[in-house]
């Protein structure tokens, strides 16, 4: 296949750029509407369509939205990120990708957008269901092989949302402040491994601001980082909605503005281009990569039958079983013997969560749910609801239905977890709970019947305080529309359980690093922990967790037998091959995940105690062992120098850690690094955070000073909200009078028009809550001017008391 931008490709593209006046360029930096880019019939440049992912296709007709509304057409859906992840199955990923590039080819879709890898930093951001991992590296092959899976249909891929997009509340306007060394070693490494391994066609611009500028004008990010350093040869476009100022962001390396701004922008661009503010030479460069794009689709073989949907699910239902997590199985309760009598407690059960909110929605083909697989198979299954499966609210009468059934089962299997309402893309999680409804149902099953096994479902870590209470836990994630197939694999035992967590489940809300500082303050997101994400900061505290990152038990057990190479010197050009023999010392065929992690003790600055630099996943028979080897790369020992602004590998004596979690260290290797590169002085003299002991109720302290440290310039101080301006939310505005009103105006207009009057209340509260921290000039856009900017400035002119002058644009129009 043709990577879009090869140099025949650009070169084409380029020809067909000279050929275009000034206006018709302007107009291919944006949408020609929702969801396709534009064409020019005269040149024979077609229009092609890019719609949303990542874990199915949700393509939509005629009334067109970004987060989910409007009905989609019938796709496969698949388990969600946070659950394929859990695989740990590159192998796995690429197959999947492999059928949503086929989905896509059949629907005529030239870019399926996904998929989403911004870094898991706390819990409560309510889009991590559509996220792997905490770790970027695990975050960066896994997204690597689902873009070569796609890619290889012909089909464009779109790594989302670069960069430091990692929470929901004011995603569109604040300012993410991280200081470079946790930008690159944490934040953006990911999107490099991807980048560099899997030369996806399309990078997708986040909304925020990063270190004070708008992430889809951001030069730095968008030029130097991703194109000059890392090579991307693709095109970039922005979130729905996240064009800033569109003469600087074509200057500085955005090449499509989505969706269409009715003109707008367009016009700007075309102006400045004029008026001398911007380069047409720019401008030539960004139209040529959108047309390569649309060249690109050309390529693409058309279809030779009819989708496999059949096929498809049966994919599903596999990557829903290889991504279920068994957290805990006292006394081997599980898997389920047929022959016992089996109550099935939860409205999950029957009426399944198996995806988020928002963009990602699919309207999947078929549902399989866990009642109907566990009766195909349990001869004795009673159900009881035992809550609502839409808000969860206190009935005690559903509980006691649930008990009853319980006591008279000889197992009890409670299926729980958060309603959509509780996590969704739109806002953020208020806590770590389960709804007080399923704590409860919990606790009196299990008091009902001690062998009772919890199945969850959810986007992200919960607390458990039933856990010593439950036998047996396994987490399934939000498993697509084949997961009660792939849970009740698991729970009979055709599937061994072999997933392990991509994430740390903290034991309480504080203890989370990043807790002090999130969601930001004075429209800033101060990312002040620094390098201390998941399991970096809970290990190097010696912090205790209710599961370790990389956890994942299994009906067999393995034994860790040696770990060797041949050649302990790793050095800058070169590679290390580590060898792990590994041996299925127990009664079933499985698959175990092989973890290195790196402790780089003799570095010169402050490091994280463990950081995953190699994994594999291996699957053996019963009683067989094997030699697995584990390419380990220089690039995973690096640090980022602050002071320097380089990478650099230090010399000196490290130690591998293979096991089978970061708690579950089974075989150490020590190996030595050669190299000629010294940190700075600047970076040696950078501390770390000050680790806070769990009765301190926190999880670390970093003072200005020491914040200022790792900036390498004073630690800013936010912003205030006034004056306001185009920027400023519906959210900021309606703190005044005036701007209450047209807040409550402006919603109406927002929600209405959406077409919500019936929709469930999540998707209600996804929009509410989007609409209200929405930038005002984003608001307009998305009008595509039926309200122009001179009469927003007008507004924002009687917001902030020039009456008169306010008056005079809102007259003048």
């Amino acid at each position: 296949m043709t990577y879009p931008l090869d140099p025949e490709l650009f070169d084409q593209a380029s020809g067909l750029v000279s050929q275009m006046t000034l206006e018709e360029k302007a107009d291919f930096c944006s949408g020609k509407d929702f969801w396709h880019l534009p064409g020019l019939e005269r040149l024979q440049i077609p229009s092609i369509m890019v719609t949303d992912g990542p874990h199915g296709l949700r393509k939509q007709g005629q009334n067109a939205d970004h987060m989910g509304a409007h009905r989609s057409i019938p796709a496969t859906c698949f388990p969600t990120a946070s659950a394929l992840a859990s695989s740990w199955d590159l192998s796995l990923m690429e197959t999947v990708g492999k059928a949503l590039g086929d989905t896509c080819v059949d629907e005529d879709v030239s870019v399926l957008l996904g998929p989403g890898m911004n870094i898991k930093r706390s819990p409560l951001c309510g889009r991590n269901f559509e996220y792997f991992s905490e770790d970027p590296m695990l975050s960066g092959q896994i997204a690597a092989a689902l873009v070569n899976g796609i890619q290889s249909q012909g089909v464009g891929a779109c790594l989302k949302h670069f960069a430091v997009n990692n929470q929901e509340l004011g995603r569109m306007y604040k300012d993410a402040i991280v200081d470079d060394r946790t930008l690159r070693e944490i934040y953006l490494r990911g999107f490099e491994i991807a980048v560099k391994t899997a030369k996806p066609w399309t990078v997708m611009c986040a909304y925020n601001r990063l270190n004070g500028i708008y992430c889809s004008e951001h030069d730095w990010l968008l030029n130097q980082v991703l194109r000059e350093e890392w090579g991307f040869g693709g095109a970039v476009m922005t979130d729905w909605g996240a064009a800033n100022d569109r003469p600087k962001g074509v200057a500085a390396g955005l090449d499509l503005e989505m969706p269409s701004s009715g003109g707008i922008n367009d016009a700007l661009v075309a102006q400045a281009v004029r008026d001398g503010t911007l380069d047409e030479a720019f401008l030539d460069q960004a139209v040529a990569r959108n047309i390569a794009l649309s060249l690109s689709s050309q390529q693409r073989q058309k279809p030779s039958g009819d989708l496999d949907l059949d096929g498809q699910h049966d994919l599903a239902r596999t990557a829903a079983a290889q991504s279920c997590v068994l957290l805990k199985n006292d006394g081997n309760l599980l898997p389920i013997v047929t022959s016992a009598s089996v109550a099935l407690i939860g409205a999950f059960g029957q009426k399944p969560r198996f995806q988020g909110a928002g963009s990602s929605q699919v309207r999947p083909t078929r549902i399989e749910t866990l009642f109907d697989a566990l009766s195909a198979e349990v001869a004795n299954l009673t159900y009881a609801a035992g809550y609502d499966p839409v808000q969860s609210a206190p009935d005690q009468a559903l509980i006691d239905e649930a008990v009853a059934l319980a006591g008279q089962a000889d197992v009890a299997v409670v299926y729980a977890g958060l309603p959509g309402i509780y996590e969704s893309e739109g806002f953020d999680r208020a806590h770590l709970d389960l709804p007080e409804q399923h704590n409860a149902l919990i606790r009196a099953v299990c008091a009902a019947n001690p062998k009772t096994i919890v199945v969850l479902a959810n986007g992200a870590p919960v607390t458990m305080p039933w856990l010593e209470e439950a036998a047996s836990v396994l987490e399934g994630y939000l498993g697509g529309q084949a997961g009660g197939g792939g849970i009740a694999q698991v729970l009979l035992g055709h599937q061994n359980p072999c997933g392990k967590l991509a994430e740390t489940f903290p034991l309480a809300l504080n203890d989370v690093p990043c807790t002090p500082f999130f969601p930001g303050k004075n429209r800033q997101m101060q990312y002040r922990e620094g390098v201390y994400v998941g399991y970096r900061y809970f290990d190097t505290a010696e912090r205790g967790v209710l599961f370790p990152f990389g956890h994942g038990l299994s009906y067999t057990t393995f034994d860790y037998l040696e770990a060797s190479a041949v050649n302990d010197t790793l050095k800058a050009d070169g590679l290390l091959e580590l060898q792990v023999t590994l041996r299925n010392s127990g009664p079933r065929a499985g698959a175990e995940v092989i973890q290195v992690y790196r402790d780089a003790a003799s570095s010169a600055t402050h490091q994280p105690t463990q950081q995953l630099c190699g994994f594999a996943k291996v699957t053996l028979q019963a009683g067989a062992t094997e030699t697995v080897t584990i390419r380990v790369e220089p690039d995973t020992f690096r640090v980022f120098d602050h002071g320097a602004q380089a990478w650099v590998l230090e010399a000196g004596p490290v130690k591998l850690r293979v096991g089978s979690s970061s708690r579950d260290i089974r075989l150490t290797h020590a190996i030595n690094i050669v190299s000629n590169e010294v940190l700075s002085d600047i970076a040696k003299a950078t501390g770390a955070p000050e680790f806070l002991s769990p009765t301190q109720n926190q999880a670390l302290a970093v003072s200005d000073e020491l914040f200022s440290q790792m900036l390498n310039r004073p630690a800013p101080t936010g912003e205030p909200i006034r004056p306001f301006h185009r920027n400023s939310s519906l959210a900021e505005i309606g703190t005044t009078w005036l701007g209450s009103k047209v807040k409550e105006k402006a919603m109406a207009g927002f929600l209405g028009g959406m077409g919500l009057e019936k929709a469930d209340p999540t998707t209600q509260k996804m929009f509410e809550e989007m609409a209200n921290h929405m930038p005002l000039r984003a608001l307009i856009l998305f009008q595509q001017g039926q309200t122009s900017f001179q009469q927003l400035d007008g507004l924002l002119d009687l917001l902030n008391g020039r009456i008169i002058r306010g008056l005079w644009r809102l007259i003048r129009r």
